[in-house]
């Protein structure tokens, strides 16, 4: 019985990927536990699998949600077996599951073995590379500012050696602009001024 070799991908972090091997009679349900399986989600949610071309143009929709109505007849994922959709030795496939969410993954037929593995308990994980990102609790906070425009100047006093801001003592007096160079004292200041005017004779 020949075994179908498919890489999945999460198309937004492209160095995450998952092989994945299946019977080519298994169906499309074994295949969405053992992605889920192999990225950690908690199969919680819908998806739907959509038959690819070349371009990453989404054709035949196979879903997972008997209950789902689109307009159409949708084949169901346990009712859909790999090898009646698999028409090319390359074939694309786009995997979208929790709709909310929108993960999405590219998935491509890597390799087709004429006979299976009868040691092996099939669909299973062959290759695991990168860490997949968190199911849940992933915001995108951007670019982290590096000027320290941002910062109000009377809630914080100074930076430490370390770039640390350290914050403002709030029953302490506001220092004026020669202690906040770092002048103690007037004293201070007026050597600071006999060095400058040392240096210019």
């Amino acid at each position: 019985m020949a075994v179908y070799k498919f890489r999945v991908t999460f198309e937004e972090f492209d160095d995450v990927h998952r092989d994945i091997e299946l019977r080519s009679v298994q169906t499309f349900a074994d295949f969405h536990l053992a992605i889920q399986e192999a990225i950690m989600f908690d199969n919680k949610h819908e998806a739907s699998f959509y038959m690819s071309d070349d371009s990453w143009l989404k054709r035949q929709e196979i879903t997972l949600n008997k209950n789902a109505k689109r307009g159409k007849d949708i084949p169901l994922m346990e009712k859909s077996r790999l090898c009646d959709f698999i028409i090319d030795p390359h074939q694309k496939i786009i995997y979208i599951y929790d709709f909310d969410n929108q993960w999405s993954f590219l998935i491509e037929l890597v390799k087709i073995s004429v006979e299976e593995d009868k040691k092996a308990t099939y669909p299973r994980c062959i290759k695991t590379i990168g860490i997949a990102p968190k199911q849940y609790g992933f915001i995108n906070l951007g670019k982290v500012p590096t000027d320290l425009d941002f910062i109000d100047n009377e809630q914080f006093e100074d930076i430490d050696a370390s770039g640390n801001v350290l914050p403002r003592d709030e029953n302490a007096p506001l220092e004026d602009s020669a202690d906040s160079f770092g002048f103690a004292d007037e004293e201070a200041e007026t050597d600071v001024e006999d060095m400058i005017d040392d240096s210019e004779r």
